[in-house]
């Protein structure tokens, strides 16, 4: 089972959705990072958790992600236009504007990358990003984390993320930086625990009821910590926190969530198809 504490239930607070209309953003959002068209390992063979087996091949799009998880500064700037609800009100821990934005629902992430003229990623782009094309257990390759790779396993009374882009030495192949730990994730996808048996499928919030009700025949309580199965559709977390243990840091563990929740631990970043160019162009090709 994942180590504990597990996006504990005490930092969850519901948020309501979302109903201003996205308008253009007034200040830069973070850097885009180029993923090329190709195939990629996804998913893992007997380590870790059964919802993110069998590792798998999955030919992934041309993309861009954020190079940094989304910052407080650029989350703030989407509140002052009128387009994004406020993060959950927080301690001072979490107010620093270089810090990633925490507290923030699955719809309110939507809704700035909808600002910023980008998407949030679906989990096949999130996984990609994070691990190449060789297989690797981490964004760095397969040294455990360290302090030095990754933000993780601080105190959750007393803890917080770093400023985001802190850990240069755990950027992904891409460059993409903080894919591990730190904080966790948003992606578009919702979380089919079978997904992973037909990768050719896209995951629906269909198909995510349905597997989760077989489980329920099968008295199968869940993959991911004590959480009991959902009874709706919830969304994927991806990449660890800032109070998760190492082990939980690896670029194929999957979590899940209400896309209502806001927690101390999660944040985001988004997405665009194509491969953006210093220019700004977007292109569907694949870089070679």
């Amino acid at each position: 089972m994942r180590s504990a504490p597990y996006l504990v239930a005490a930092a969850l607070i519901a948020a309501p959705l979302l109903l201003a209309q996205p308008s253009r953003p007034v200040a830069p959002a973070p850097d885009l990072v180029p993923v090329p068209a190709g195939p990629f390992l996804m998913g893992s063979d007997a380590v870790g958790e059964p919802d993110e087996w069998p590792r798998h091949t999955v030919d992934v799009p041309a993309f861009s992600i954020d190079r940094t998880e989304v910052p407080r500064s650029a989350y703030d700037r989407c509140v002052r236009a009128g387009a994004c609800r406020e993060a959950r009100p927080l301690d001072a821990r979490f107010e620093r504007p270089t810090l990633p934005v925490v507290g923030v629902s699955w719809h309110q992430a939507r809704a700035y990358c909808a600002w910023a003229g980008r998407r949030l990623p679906t989990e096949e782009e999130w996984e990609k990003a994070a691990r190449g094309t060789d297989g690797r257990t981490y964004p760095w390759g397969e040294t455990y984390p360290t302090n030095a790779l990754a933000v993780f396993g601080r105190a959750e009374a007393t803890g917080s993320p770093d400023p985001v882009g802190s850990h240069p030495r755990g950027a992904s192949p891409y460059g993409a930086l903080d894919l591990a730990g730190n904080v966790w994730e948003w992606v578009e996808s919702p979380y089919d625990p079978y997904a992973y048996r037909h990768p050719q499928t896209p995951p629906t919030c269909e198909t995510a009821l349905q597997a989760l009700h077989d489980l329920r025949a099968h008295r199968v309580r869940g993959f991911t910590g004590a959480n009991p199965l959902p009874t709706t559709c919830e969304r994927v977390l991806r990449g660890g926190g800032w109070n998760y243990g190492g082990a939980g840091l690896r670029s194929a563990n999957r979590v899940h969530h209400a896309p209502n929740f806001r927690l101390v631990m999660s944040g985001f970043r988004c997405a665009v198809s194509g491969v953006v160019g210093d220019g700004g162009v977007v292109s569907d090709a694949g870089v070679q």
